[in-house]
């Protein structure tokens, strides 16, 4: 299957057109997908595409057109049709932070791939290995959430689910052949329980500095009002934090108190970044100085014999990795690795009941860590 002119995908963006794909999709056994944001452009990330393919059809459905996209939540909770993902998690979470969909009966191509051991498990690399098919990835990066999209960008945006079910099939043969389907089964249904994570928003991003021994009580509070600053400017502007200024500038600036334009241009701010923002960071900087200390996260420190009992495991785990050829989480994904550090089971049936969600790991592997935790 090399490189092939295929028929324009059909753009959804009308009620209509929404209708009619919905009930082809409803139709299907298995239903390939993806999503694309606008991560790197905008403040408050979105979800500007979803793509879906079928057998005979691509659909790329455009969010932005639509005030409630409720009628997809049915394919996706649907237990008798399997979704197809490549690298699902980041999708999942998007799908649910934006539409509040819940998940069941999915395949994730990237996580099949690293069960069997693949050492490169880019879609570009699997296309390029199974089906000689070369992606273009030059509009990995774009604003999907700009309108209208080039021929280009929309032909970009299905190739990401065109060829999900054929390579879905190929990587679930090597998986029974390698018997670990069932292993890569489970983690599909736990992938499905996604958690969102904490909004990092409304300037309280300076508390990822907050356990660091290298920044001072007061350049932490001065980082505080900044990032408090630096949030404003992102959200009135509609751009990324990264984008108005970086971490690492920001500690600098935290750490040598510029009091005016040329000081922010020495410590390597931009001519335009000093237009356009530049009194707004000074004025952050002199709240800092004489603001009231902000209270530093405690990071909690682990005790010694729950660090000697994760060790053990990481030894265990990266020793049967190496037999198997996996990265070492697929013998014991790190959810389970912490847990059972921290509490380690007083029998057997305690850590069959930790690992419920992994029967085939719990089987294989769970008299040895039973014994490695002293049990």
């Amino acid at each position: 299957m090399t490189n092939q002119v295929l028929p324009p995908p059909v753009w959804v963006d009308k009620p209509n057109l929404l209708k009619h794909m919905i009930a082809d999709l409803n139709g299907q056994i298995r239903v390939a997908v993806d999503t694309e944001s606008n991560s790197l452009h905008a403040y408050r990330e979105q979800v500007c595409l979803i793509q879906f393919s079928t057998r005979k059809t691509d659909y790329v459905v455009d969010p932005l057109a639509f005030d409630d996209l409720s009628s997809l939540g049915t394919i996706f909770e649907n237990p008798g049709i399997e979704k197809i993902f490549h690298a699902a998690e980041y999708d999942l979470i998007c799908l649910r932070r934006d539409f509040g969909f819940e998940f069941s009966n999915l395949f994730d191509t990237m996580h099949a791939a690293r069960v069997l051991g693949y050492p490169f498990v880019g879609l570009d690399n699997l296309l390029a290995e199974k089906f000689q098919f070369e992606l273009d990835k030059r509009h990995q990066k774009a604003d999907w959430a700009m309108r209208p999209l080039t021929p280009a960008q929309l032909d970009y945006a299905r190739l990401d689910t065109h060829f999900l079910s054929d390579l879905r099939d190929v990587l679930e043969a090597e998986l029974k052949e390698k018997d670990r389907l069932q292993i890569a089964h489970e983690d599909f249904m736990r992938a499905c329980n996604v958690d969102l994570p904490e909004e990092r928003g409304n300037g309280t991003s300076w508390k990822r500095f907050s356990t660091r021994k290298d920044i001072s009580a007061r350049e932490l509070t001065i980082l505080s009002t900044l990032c408090i600053a630096r949030d404003q400017i992102a959200e009135r502007m509609n751009r990324p934090v990264f984008k108005v200024v970086s971490d690492t500038l920001l500690i600098d600036i935290a750490r040598n108190l510029p009091e005016k334009d040329v000081d922010l241009a020495g410590l390597g701010l931009s001519p335009k970044q000093i237009r356009l923002w530049g009194d707004e960071i000074l004025e952050a900087v002199k709240r800092g100085t004489v603001a009231p200390l902000v209270e530093r996260g405690q990071a909690k420190r682990p005790n010694d014999a729950m660090l000697k009992r994760l060790q053990k495991l990481k030894n265990w785990r990266k020793r049967i990795a190496e037999q198997l050829r996996v990265e070492s989480d697929i013998v014991l994904p790190k959810t389970y690795l912490n847990k059972l550090a921290e509490r380690p089971p007083k029998s057997l049936p305690e850590l069959e009941a930790v690992m419920r969600e992994s029967p085939t790991r719990f089987n294989q592997y769970g008299e040895q860590i039973y014994r490695l935790l002293g049990g």
